[in-house]
């Protein structure tokens, strides 16, 4: 142990050269492929992530968090992690982009934690230059090593001989993965298909572990879980009596689970409803949350729920707190304009409309000062706002460049294409359900 009161567990962080090389896919088929071996695995998600975790959630059967160094920060992650390595068998984290992208990068998380190293290269167009790429990601940077590598996609076995002879010294080919449409993942413009929409996806993760099944080492090695720096604070009841209603359904997915769980740890009831069809808030809302996700797939039958966009208007008339992030915010403005179909009336709280666009229009991490302190997280969509408001205020972006999105309050409303990370500053959070 490095420090007092670290636990050890064994671990690996999967990582790859890039975005694209299959990592989601490698990183559920290990976990599945130790669940089925009888460990309790642990699974976390590096950076801010909405998608993958479902997917992972499948694999392993538990709960799936977010590990992110700066939009968390160091302790959220030690709380995690130990906790994690007092529970489990077995720590698998899926890395974000590339290995060394970002700042912080997953390479920061793997050394700041001593975590071992597995990448995943796309060998699909390659031969003996996937050794040089395996070389430079393991020398690049002091304190990183390589624990081994998973070749996916290649074309045969005789491919996957000329990738194994490439090999530096010293890092061993865990194995060469067969292209297999049986197990890819299909995407759209955000990502990877959500978990709920792929009804094969557990006959895909079986597939996938039983290819990997083979190659797993016999053991990890461990890494060392420090506790967090600064004691837990007391439990707060700052929430205590409040009823949340969350928006929850195909239009509205992304959130981290951290968010709910901060939410109830502060004493709020959380109460789940669907704005595709339910006509009205549930009984005794005392709060609105709208997280993001795919309203613009849905904005004709958002558009036509009349009761529903009645009731939340009525609610804000009220003066009651409603927090909306990037696809709750597109839902409460005027119009929303998909890219494929008609402008569909939306909400109307927040003057403006939306137009979806073919390209990223927003990528970066986000800090914004609110009555109760900053809050962090980030900003990621395909929109356009037009004809909006004007802004309270704009967040902050880390690097100094980039998004700096706009965040609209009016009177208990909060809006924002932002995606809150709640834990980054609980205070700051209960003050905004409490309006």
């Amino acid at each position: 142990m490095n420090q007092p009161g670290a636990r050890s567990c064994p671990a690996v962080l999967v990582t790859a050269p890039a975005s694209g090389q299959g990592k989601t896919t490698v990183t559920a088929a290990l976990a599945r492929a130790w669940r089925n071996r009888g460990l309790r695995v642990q699974a976390f998600k590096t950076g801010p992530d909405f998608i993958d975790p479902t997917i992972l959630e499948c694999a392993t059967g538990r709960p799936v968090y977010q590990l992110d160094l700066w939009m968390g920060g160091e302790d959220d992650c030690r709380r995690r992690l130990q906790a994690a390595a007092g529970a489990a068998d077995l720590i698998v984290i899926e890395g974000v982009m590339g290995l060394f992208d970002g700042n912080p990068s997953s390479a920061d998380l793997a050394v700041r934690f001593g975590v071992p190293i597995l990448a995943v290269i796309d060998a699909s167009a390659m031969a003996q230059t996937f050794g040089a790429i395996v070389h430079g990601l393991d020398q690049f940077r002091d304190g990183v090593r390589l624990a081994g590598v998973i070749a996916n996609r290649t074309g045969s076995a005789g491919h996957g001989d000329f990738l194994a002879e490439s090999m530096p010294t010293g890092i061993p080919l865990w194995g060469a993965l067969r292209r297999d449409q049986a197990v890819e993942l299909p995407s759209r413009h955000l990502g990877l298909v959500l978990a709920s929409e792929l009804e094969d996806l557990d006959s895909r993760l079986e597939r996938a572990a039983g290819q990997l099944e083979p190659l797993l080492p016999a053991e990890l090695a461990s890494g060392d879980f420090p506790p967090p720096l600064e004691p837990e604070p007391a439990a707060a009841t700052h929430l205590d009596g409040v009823r949340i209603a969350v928006a929850r359904d195909a239009a509205f997915c992304f959130v981290y689970r951290a968010n709910l769980d901060l939410l109830e740890a502060l004493g709020a009831e959380l109460a789940f409803f669907s704005p595709l069809v339910d006509t009205d808030l549930p009984a005794d809302t005392d709060a609105v949350y709208l997280p993001g996700g795919y309203p613009e797939l849905h904005a004709a039958a958002l558009s036509a729920n009349e009761s529903l966009k009645a009731s939340l208007r009525g609610f804000h008339a009220r003066g009651r707190p409603i927090v909306a992030e990037c696809g709750g915010m597109l839902w409460l403005l005027e119009r929303l304009q998909p890219l494929d179909e008609p402008a569909s009336p939306m909400v109307g709280l927040v003057a403006g409309e939306a137009e979806m666009q073919p390209r990223l229009t927003a990528l970066g991490m986000q800090a914004f000062d609110l009555p109760g302190g900053t809050l962090r997280g980030h900003t990621f969509h395909h929109a356009r706002l037009e004809k909006a408001p004007e802004a309270s205020g704009h967040a902050t972006n880390p690097r100094g460049r980039g998004a700096a999105e706009a965040v609209f309050r009016d009177g208990a409303l909060t809006a924002s294409f932002l995606h809150w990370y709640f834990p980054s500053n609980p205070e700051a959070t209960a003050r905004l359900f409490r309006g």
